[in-house]
């Protein structure tokens, strides 16, 4: 199935149509689209809160009116437009998503500055922008600008096939520009969905404390899984603060937590005079979960630390034992299998296609996650490292991940990472960028090389070349570790180009 847009964007389904059918047949995916799931939930319990922002809260029927009115303001517009979402966390955020939603559009939400705007609107050829921030010129596709409060007159909901495109997920961006990975209905609300059915586990109803953006692909299971799927219910907060993100566990009783290993972490450190006994488990994704960081997260909230393992690209195991694999394959949520090495998924989670790019796949489907792995005797996922970071010294290829997973159990830092400086002579060098843990001194190059060659048996030639020591690690606007930025301050500090 070819999907196009009103401006010719197309969008094609790299996934065999007898596997969605079979999927659809065995129970794996809704076969509905996301707004008439979202209504089901309305009717269902109308005055159950759906929202918890920083303003307050509103019910399913309060927030299905919101959606309605914002809908009403996009008279234009279709199932065969991209809507761009630029919007905070928060209750408008919601909203946007499922008015695009309820009529029948594909929705596109993203963060970034000014660059990513441009860049991102421009490749999926969007018509229209869902915004309160100023808007870049140039961008001759796009028909209209909305802001989130903007409401109309009602106008009835547009009927969708379950298997066209719902979302475009935007990567982290982290290491590249950011990619597009478009998704379906079904693949949405049926393999996403799946997964976050299995890690909430008998919770009756949902209390999602969402740390990360709901822009972001870690963060997308907000309104459209949590909300239309599952009817639970959002605490969201506008920005990342560990302090403000405790209080609202106390105040708001979340059941679950989700976030990144470095916004875990933080609220870790100061978890012990706040009361978090409603929670049932923490959820890490997004980035590597360092050991260190497991136990702390465990000491502080005394529940399960549910380590997922996942992609924007649609891959995705989960265990609450990461110190032991990343988890076992749910058939309900996608199948995976190594191939020379790189770990390779395809299931009821498997996206339709990247946007405006070639997508990584084998016949049938299969995805390349660019990941290198193997399976244990037990069926258990092991991830080894990121197949495309590599830093290569003198003809020499060196595994960033490898050597951040020794250095991280280095007592007197907090957090870690490894990034390229560029060497006229060698190609690259790896320089360590370390944040110490509060109380200690930061180690200089020497004692950590020490450390790493004596105590945790890292070679000569993968040892870091340099050291950067900062207060605090720039993070992107998903709260993971940005190294892009990380990797220009390197290079300033040590005179790469």
């Amino acid at each position: 199935m070819t999907w196009r847009s009103t401006t010719g964007l197309e969008l094609t389904d790299l996934v065999p149509p007898e596997l969605r059918r079979a999927w659809v047949a065995a129970g794996h995916c809704p076969d509905r689209d996301l707004h008439s799931l979202f209504r089901a939930r309305v009717r269902r319990h109308p005055h159950r809160t759906a929202v918890v922002d920083e303003r307050g809260s509103l019910d399913y029927a309060t927030l299905d009116a919101e959606v309605r009115g914002l809908a009403g303001a996009l008279p234009a517009f279709g199932p065969h437009d991209v809507i761009g979402i630029r919007v905070p966390n928060g209750r408008d955020a919601v909203v946007a998503e499922l008015a695009v939603a309820a009529i029948g559009a594909v929705a596109l939400p993203f963060a970034g500055g000014l660059a990513d705007t441009m860049s991102l609107l421009g490749r999926a050829r969007a018509t229209a922008l869902i915004t309160d921030a100023p808007v870049p010129p140039g961008l001759s596709h796009l028909r209209s600008v909305v802001p989130p409060t903007a409401r109309g007159p009602e106008r009835p909901p547009e009927p969708v096939d379950p298997e066209a495109p719902a979302r475009i997920l935007v990567s982290s961006g982290s290491e590249a520009e950011p990619k597009m990975v478009a998704y379906s209905h079904n693949a949405f609300a049926g393999g996403r969905g799946n997964y976050l059915r299995a890690v909430h586990g008998d919770t009756a109803v949902w209390r999602d404390l969402v740390l990360v953006p709901l822009s972001s692909a870690y963060g997308s299971f907000g309104a459209t899984i949590t909300l239309c799927r599952f009817g639970g219910t959002l605490v969201l907060q506008r920005r990342f603060d560990a302090a403000a993100a405790l209080q609202a566990i106390a105040a708001h009783r979340p059941t679950h937590v989700f976030g990144v290993p470095a916004m875990l972490r933080r609220m870790a450190d100061l978890a012990s005079t706040v009361d978090t006994s409603s929670l049932k488990a923490v959820v890490s994704s997004g980035d590597v979960l360092p050991l260190p960081t497991l136990d702390a997260c465990r000491a502080a909230f005394g529940v399960d630390v549910i380590d997922v393992y996942g992609s924007s690209d649609g891959v995705n195991c989960h265990t609450t034992t990461p110190e032991h694999g990343v988890g076992r394959p749910d058939p309900a949520v996608t199948d995976i299998k190594v191939v020379d090495g790189e770990i390779c998924a395809l299931g009821p989670m498997t996206p339709l296609c990247h946007v405006a790019a070639p997508s990584p796949r084998l016949p049938g489907g299969w995805v390349r996650t660019g990941d290198q792995g193997h399976f244990d005797d037990t069926g258990t996922l092991h991830v080894e490292r990121r197949l495309r970071r590599v830093v290569i010294r003198g003809g020499y290829t060196i595994s960033p991940a490898e050597v951040e997973q020794a250095l991280v159990a280095h007592p007197a830092l907090s957090e870690v990472a490894c990034v390229p400086v560029p060497d006229p002579d060698l190609g690259q060098r790896l320089c360590a960028c370390v944040r110490p843990r509060h109380g200690h001194p930061p180690p200089d190059l020497r004692q950590l090389t020490t450390f790493l060659a004596r105590d945790r048996g890292v070679t000569a030639q993968k040892l870091p070349e340099y050291l950067l020591v900062l207060p605090e690690f720039p993070v992107a606007h998903t709260g993971k570790v940005c190294l892009r930025t990380l990797t220009r301050l390197a290079a300033e500090r040590h005179g790469g180009r």
